[in-house]
């Protein structure tokens, strides 16, 4: 049976893709190796505790001893890499901790599964020469878009803050080892993801649970910022996608094709929570306009042609289905009816 290395797999994402890959693939079994930073939370993944192919190790991926021995016990054939610092906001006040994992992590794990999987640049060991490193990253590496266009796999790099710079450099060391040691990687750059299981720090959680308190619901800037939102079980099935069928050394982008400002977000969420938990005023009452956040990007959306196109992916959820699925989820989450 092969064995997969997951790491952030009790993050957002990954305790997402962990349940929907384990299912789809009943000849693999996984490794998550994730540090449980304030991020990650091992009750996200209670549908596989109990599944036999699935083992959890508690570590950090800049532990170079650490992930050189875990190769060597499990004999990896395959890294699929969400872990990562991911809020921009945290990235703002302490840059170096972002530096640190997404980048020196990123390095470390695939320089290690390089030495593990190849005798020489471009020159597998027989018996791992379909082993793949799968690198999950951000449209934000792309830097902001105006009111017309769309990111593509062709889009220049131009990160305006210190998590998408880091992001970045990721994506550059990934494809290096690509071209330098002809190693078997791709790389999926996504945008904003939502949906069930994600930390309460990202804009979605955060209103809806601001809302349900009674407390303000803030709002940066004038709220126009503009995002293209996919649904996390959508990315799921992309990730796996590209994982099983993608053409080394590609990037493809994953978008949902729902762009949305978040004063939209905000007013969306309000009228849905009017309707299944009201109170005696609208939610939209609550919504307060802050202080924008320094280098705000004003839009992403991502061009997802070459992912349709190619492999036959498409988004199932637009965002007035997903965003009623996933506000039903954190109503049970903070057990409401």
């Amino acid at each position: 049976m092969k064995t997969i290395l997951i790491t952030g797999g009790a993050g957002f994402i990954g305790s997402n893709f962990i349940p929907y890959f384990l299912e789809e693939n009943k000849g693999v079994q996984i490794v998550n190796l994730d540090l449980l930073t304030y991020a990650g939370d091992l009750t996200n993944l209670i549908e596989v505790l109990n599944n036999e192919r699935y083992n959890f190790v508690k570590g950090d991926i800049c532990n170079r001893e650490l992930v050189t021995d875990l190769f060597k016990k499990y004999d990896f054939n395959g890294v699929i890499h969400f872990a990562a610092e991911s809020h921009v906001d945290n990235s703002i006040k302490s840059p170096d901790l972002f530096i640190k994992t997404n980048v020196f992590g990123t390095f470390n794990l695939i320089d290690v599964a390089k030495n593990y999987w190849m005798d020489a640049p471009n020159q597998y060991k027989t018996e791992y020469k379909n082993c793949r490193f799968h690198h999950i990253s951000t449209d934000e590496v792309y830097g902001s878009l105006g009111k017309q266009g769309l990111f593509t796999e062709k889009t220049s790099y131009a990160p305006n803050s210190p998590y998408s710079a880091s992001k970045a450099s990721s994506d550059f060391l990934v494809r290096s080892y690509y071209h330098t040691y002809g190693m078997n990687v791709v790389t999926t750059n996504c945008s904003n993801n939502y949906g069930p299981k994600q930390h309460n720090e990202k804009l979605i959680p955060t209103i809806i649970k601001k809302a349900i308190k009674g407390e303000c619901i803030p709002i940066y800037g004038d709220g126009k910022n503009i995002r293209d939102w996919l649904y996390v079980l959508d990315h799921c099935k992309g990730i796996e996608l590209v994982y099983r069928k993608g053409k080394s050394g590609n990037t493809y982008n994953i978008g949902g094709k729902n762009e949305r400002n978040n004063l939209y977000i905000a007013n969306t969420i309000c009228e849905i929570l009017d309707k299944v938990y009201p109170q005696k005023v609208s939610y939209k009452n609550q919504i307060n306009f802050v202080s924008d956040r320094p280098g705000h990007d004003f839009r992403y959306a991502i061009d997802a042609a070459k992912i349709e196109n190619e492999l036959g992916w498409n988004a199932v959820e637009n965002f007035e289905t997903g965003i009623l699925k996933t506000i039903q989820w954190y109503l049970k989450k903070y057990k409401k009816p």
